[in-house]
């Protein structure tokens, strides 16, 4: 698709891109915090445009929505999945292994609680779709 001058437009991008942060406890069972929504979901959000990199998104959100420290972000992604949401937009998910300093976190309404589960144990709970597609992905082997 041409505009004026000859320049190509570039369409809009189909995926909303979400980086989220996998911390894991010493038996690798996984973090996920409770929102004002009553789900559960794994700390991380949107990349922000001209945002620099992973870390910069990780240590910003987990500072928003926890008041935590990371203290070690993995340069490579463990995880990747794509899904739609319940308001019917798509969206990408990268998970990055992540240390925190300690997890006395601030409440905030994407943080009322804040608790690690083992992939059982989060499949009783009431997961975003993106969390139940993480799951069912999950190797504890592999971290």
């Amino acid at each position: 698709m041409k505009q004026k001058n000859n320049m190509i437009k570039i369409p809009d991008c189909f995926y909303r891109v979400s980086i989220k942060a996998l911390v894991l406890d010493e038996e690798k069972r996984f973090l996920l915090t409770k929102e004002s929504s009553g789900k559960w979901e794994m700390p991380g959000g949107g990349l922000e445009f001209e945002e620099k990199n992973h870390k910069h998104t990780i240590n910003r959100e987990m500072m928003e929505e926890m008041g935590l420290e990371t203290t070690h972000i993995d340069e490579y992604p463990s995880y990747f999945l794509t899904f739609k949401r319940d308001d019917g937009n798509y969206c990408a998910n990268v998970f990055y292994l992540t240390q925190i300093k300690h997890l006395n976190f601030t409440k905030s309404d994407e943080c009322l609680e804040a608790r690690f589960f083992t992939k059982e144990e989060a499949l009783k709970e009431n997961l975003f779709l993106n969390i139940v597609d993480f799951v069912g992905m999950y190797d504890r082997s592999k971290n």
